[in-house]
């Protein structure tokens, strides 16, 4: 099971959302209601971090960062 970030969606500007994280499989769908208040809910998308490495690109013996024959950047 993943937990996602969901947050309610404001019916005016002067609202702020309320913010749940819920348990679902990566299979399901994202959910358009909360399941215990009905309430209109959105997920909310947060950006990760992972390592690009440009293909061909050539690193020093002793580097295992990746990013050339200077060593890490």
């Amino acid at each position: 099971m993943t937990t996602y970030l969901y947050e309610t969606i404001p019916s005016n500007d002067h609202d702020e959302p309320k913010h749940y994280e819920i348990k679902q499989s990566m299979t399901e769908s994202a959910l358009t209601q909360h399941p215990e208040t009905g309430e209109p809910i959105r997920r909310v998308i947060l950006g990760g971090f992972g390592l690009v490495k440009k293909a061909g690109a050539a690193t020093s013996s002793g580097s295992s960062c990746g990013c050339g024959t200077s060593g890490c950047c």
